[in-house]
């Protein structure tokens, strides 16, 4: 065998969308390359701009050679061709094509490099202070860098400061005027319930990233995942997160909307003039709720161990009630650029909310690196320098832990959501698993390093419930 693969860091964070509370953080804070995360950036400029009056929808945009020449994802743009600002704007939000994308900058800025310093601008404006973006589409260049804590802000932002627009992130496929293009993020969309956008992004450098939104009842969750293994991991990674979300999100909670952002004269969105925070939008027009998807309000938690026990019953029963997601017909091509994803992998989707298989797979390691690429990734930029490393995926994260048999797959499924929201801190990053066995249906969490299986067995065992760390050959 050759090198070891390498997997890009790992970081998320969970947030209360209403309140913009922070229910989960992990690594959230550490500056690391978004991918086509960048395009909501991209596309709330552009909608800060038809609100200003800079352009409109129908306005007809010449496209550049520089923007047809961006590579794959793309929606196919020809240099000196003409099409209308709308289908950019659907192209960069469902395709996230970075033809698209460059398109906007250029109608909106004169240039992407222009158009690169007001989301710079505006991502400082809106509270995200450690990101730095140096192009429109995602695409690894030295100091385009954000975090997941900015990520989620940028979604929380994209869904109150712009709802007349955010029904867009939740469409499965649309007309981009050339074509009819279909949305990166549909698996998702059509797995979780709840789920209404929002990005997805994918670089060799960044891994498997996504920024998701999901609404039940009163309650809205925004969860950012930067890192992932694979789309199947990276999709089950953001359930799991919003599963947490759900399970400590209030019922309800009162609603604090983040007013428009201020520009001053030194340091407008690029038209050198004051923005007005007045007129905010007061009724979100997102989509009706899919058929079927409807859930009563949940009761209020009065405490930790009810909390965990309404959680379980939910899962258990939308596991036991709800149809398998109908798997996806046309996989997303292979390539190392933004969002042109590598083949999907081969583990099923998991089942909406309990997300338990009955076959144990590894979690997809991402590409490997090429050889010319150095092991370390440097970073300059107006923050601090940092050295983001790159951690092992090839054996540092077989490892897990098995809560033994149960009498039945429903008693294993119910003992692994109760464990994994009773130490959440400690299975935050472990994937659920039911195994079938001679002797009955074994629970394991998986996708732990030896050591965070070691440490998790020794605080199950201190609680008294059974445990027992197992290996790569397990």
């Amino acid at each position: 065998m050759g090198g070891a693969l390498k997997a890009a860091p790992y970081a998320a964070m969970v947030m209360d969308a209403r309140t913009g509370e922070v229910l989960h953080s992990r690594n959230a804070d550490t500056r690391l390359h978004p991918a086509s995360l960048t395009k909501m950036m991209t596309l709330y400029v552009a909608f800060e701009a038809i609100r200003l009056g800079e352009i409109t929808l129908d306005t007809p945009v010449r496209i550049s050679q520089h923007a047809a020449s961006e590579p794959p994802s793309r929606l196919g743009l020809r240099a000196g061709s003409t099409i209308r600002f709308r289908y950019l704007i659907r192209a960069a939000a469902i395709r996230s094509a970075n033809d698209a994308a460059t398109a906007i900058g250029e109608a909106i800025s004169g240039s992407e490099a222009a158009f690169a310093q007001r989301m710079t601008r505006t991502a400082q404006a809106l509270g995200m202070t450690r990101t730095t973006f140096r192009n429109a589409h995602g695409l690894t260049q030295e100091g385009h860098l954000s975090t997941a804590s900015d990520m989620t802000i940028m979604g929380r932002r994209l869904f109150y400061d712009y709802p007349q627009y955010y029904n867009i992130f939740s469409r499965r496929q649309d007309d981009a005027g050339i074509a009819t293009i279909r949305n990166t993020n549909r698996a998702l969309l059509d797995a979780y319930r709840g789920a209404d956008g929002i990005k997805t992004g994918y670089t060799r450098a960044a891994g498997f990233n996504l920024v998701a939104s999901a609404e039940r009842g009163n309650v809205r969750v925004i969860a950012t995942v930067f890192g992932g293994q694979s789309t199947a991991w990276r999709n089950q990674r953001i359930m799991e997160l919003m599963d947490m979300g759900f399970a400590r999100a209030p019922a309800r909670a009162t609603e604090r909307r983040p007013a428009l952002p201020s520009y001053g004269p030194n340091s407008g969105a690029g038209t050198g003039e004051s923005v007005l925070t007045s007129g905010v939008v007061s009724q979100s027009l997102r989509p009706m709720p899919r058929p079927g998807a409807t859930q009563a309000p949940r009761a209020p938690e009065p405490a930790l161990l009810a909390a965990i026990e309404e959680a379980v019953g939910q899962a258990i029963q939308a596991a036991a009630t709800e149809p398998d997601p109908q798997p996806q017909a046309t996989p997303e091509p292979a390539s190392t650029t933004a969002d042109a994803l590598p083949p999907p992998a081969t583990q099923p989707m998991p089942r909406p909310q309990a997300q338990v298989e009955t076959a144990v797979t590894q979690p997809q390691p991402v590409p490997p690196r090429p050889a010319d690429e150095p092991e370390p990734i440097i970073v300059a930029g107006p923050l601090e320098p940092e050295v983001i490393t790159r951690a092992s995926s090839s054996g540092s994260r077989l490892f897990g832990v098995s809560l033994g048999p149960q009498p039945s797959h429903h008693a294993a499924e119910r003992l692994l959501l109760r464990t994994a929201l009773s130490e959440i801190g400690t299975f935050d990053q472990a994937l659920r698993r039911v195994v079938q066995r001679s002797g009955g249906y074994e629970a394991r969490f998986q996708g732990l390093t030896e050591d965070q299986a070691a440490r998790a067995c020794a605080r199950l065992t201190a609680r008294a419930i059974p445990c027992e760390p197992f290996g790569p050959a397990s």
